[in-house]
């Protein structure tokens, strides 16, 4: 037996053009005819549409490479990094390409080892490191080369008020027979004076009841000529020599101060754009970093020069065309 159903248990569906409380005894065909009108058009429904789409489209496309964040950290501790410098592959000018490494303090890397930098004055051009395994007026090493690579030695080499003072050198050493003349008078100072004033070197006087001869020489002696060839035991080095006349030893500054020059690449069109000065990590081609994916070749935002291909989709051209379209779906929405 077919059970029977009740349907006047149930409410009715509810259309909004079939109300009672609103079309009160209306005939069917009026109702329908009320409901399209109040309908929005198919020109209106466009407009509508046109107009979100602008808003979404403007809402989601990347900011002008100018304002968006750098690829490349800007300091290191208390020390700044600009260009040509960088801690970061691509960042600076290719040619200190991975001489900077930044842990807790910013170290200059040759194939003798790291060397804390102390001060980079960007307006002289100078870098002033300083080697921890190094022996000083206080403290007493085992010996140990500076070697720079022939890069480094070309583009950032150690300054000439950058004295090399290698101690203890055996009577035999080449600087004191064939090359004695790469030793030069150091502002007045003596091995004398080196040994007597600093409690590290009077050892040497201590042993052999004299003083044994040293040498005051420049960076070229040590790069040609290393430790074991010099016969010296051990070396130092002092900074700003030229103002050290009269300055007894322990007062001297101890450390290497480099001189660098800032390579012509046309970073300045690209750092007054708003972007940062580096190169392709492949080709090391200079390149204008805007942001972590967008590079130009010369300069950010509008009027670059021969922008990369992984960019051309950000141009300037996208924005406006995003704009004429929105005032055109403003205008048709007013009519």
């Amino acid at each position: 037996m077919v059970p029977v159903i009740d349907l006047s248990k149930f409410p009715s569906p509810k259309l909004p053009f079939l109300s009672p409380s609103s079309h009160h005894n209306k005939p069917l065909a009026t109702l329908v005819q009320n409901y399209i009108q109040e309908m929005p058009t198919v020109a209106q429904a466009a407009q509508l549409i046109t107009f979100k789409l602008s808003i979404f489209i403007i809402a989601t496309l990347q900011l002008p490479p100018a304002l968006s964040l750098t690829p490349c950290r800007t300091s290191c501790g208390s020390i700044a990094i600009n260009y040509p410098f960088g801690i970061d592959d691509g960042c600076g000018a290719p040619q200190f390409r991975s001489m900077l490494n930044c842990s807790t303090d910013l170290f200059f890397l040759t194939p003798s080892g790291g060397y804390k930098v102390q001060h980079i004055d960007y307006d002289k051009k100078t870098m002033t490191i300083y080697d921890p395994a190094m022996s000083t007026c206080s403290i007493l090493q085992p010996r140990h080369d500076f070697i720079m690579t022939e890069v480094q030695s070309v583009t950032i080499p150690p300054t000439p008020d950058t004295v090399f003072a290698l101690l203890n050198c055996s009577i035999d050493s080449p600087v004191l027979n064939h090359y004695k003349n790469l030793c030069f008078d150091f502002s007045g100072h003596s091995c004398d004076e080196l040994y007597g004033a600093c409690n590290a070197f009077r050892v040497f006087h201590l042993l052999t009841n004299s003083s044994p001869p040293c040498c005051f020489t420049g960076y070229d002696t040590v790069k040609f000529m290393k430790m074991n060839i010099l016969d010296c035991t051990h070396y130092t080095t002092v900074v700003n020599t030229d103002n050290l006349r009269g300055i007894g030893p322990l007062d001297w500054v101890y450390g290497i101060k480099l001189s660098f020059t800032v390579p012509k690449t046309g970073c300045e069109q690209c750092s007054r754009s708003g972007g940062t000065c580096g190169y392709d990590t492949e080709t090391e081609v200079m390149t204008c970093l805007c942001s972590s994916s967008t590079n130009y070749t010369r300069e950010c935002a509008g009027g670059s020069i021969s922008a990369c291909d992984r960019i051309s989709s950000h141009s300037p051209w996208t924005f406006f065309h995003v704009a004429i379209l929105l005032v055109l779906s403003l205008l048709l929405a007013i009519q």
